[in-house]
């Protein structure tokens, strides 16, 4: 069966920088697009970005463009999101997801999520 699990959130100050991981298993990675998306507090999911499934090419949300980058290596399963200078409206619940920017809520697959939190 599918299983995502995403790692490495935590506190940060403003500015700071965290490597958000996702390991996925039960389907085959390389084949499918991938996705971050996030919930902050009191809100609805929100699309970050997707990934191609052979990796070459990424797409972001404009709030995050610059300062967000995902990425995947096919070769261990794993999707990541480089988060640099990082500000309190990015605090957040963030799950990985199957599928690209357009088909990642239909599938309906994602994490439990791993929670961002930005403060001073």
């Amino acid at each position: 069966q599918v299983q995502l699990v995403e790692s490495g959130g935590g506190l940060v100050q403003p500015g700071g920088s965290l490597r958000l991981s996702c390991a996925a298993s039960g389907f085959s990675f390389s084949d499918v697009a991938m996705s971050w998306v996030r919930r902050a507090p009191g809100k609805d999911l929100e699309w970050v970005a997707s990934i191609t499934d052979s990796g070459g090419r990424s797409v972001h949300v404009d709030a995050v463009k610059g300062r967000f980058t995902i990425s995947r290596d096919n070769a261990k399963n794993t999707l990541y999101l480089q988060m640099n200078n990082l500000k309190p409206e990015d605090t957040a619940l963030y799950f990985c997801a199957m599928g690209g920017s357009t088909t990642w809520k239909s599938r309906g697959s994602w994490g439990q999520g791993t929670q961002v939190t930005v403060s001073s």
